[in-house]
């Protein structure tokens, strides 16, 4: 693990420490989480960005989930053989 040493004005520092001990945690970690919540919705924005471009799929419809319940229960009982 690395580690980043930062300069924050005052009242930056200050809302930091009083958000990580509302959290139960220390500052470093708290900005660590902070740091991974932004990493999820970036990935999560792509994702998105992703679906919207890609091409229309089949409608998901009562004879999707049928096919869906169906093929759970062969691969359950094919799992259930072995």
């Amino acid at each position: 693990m690395n580690t980043l040493s930062i300069t924050l004005p005052d009242t930056l520092h200050a809302f930091v420490q009083q958000q990580a001990t509302r959290h139960g945690c220390g500052s470093g970690e708290y900005l660590c989480q902070l740091v991974t919540r932004e990493q999820e919705r970036e990935a999560l924005r792509a994702l998105l960005l992703d679906g919207a471009a890609s091409s229309p799929a089949a409608p998901v419809d009562a004879a999707y989930f049928e096919r869906l319940r169906a093929q759970v229960h062969r691969h359950t009982a094919t799992g259930a053989q072995e």
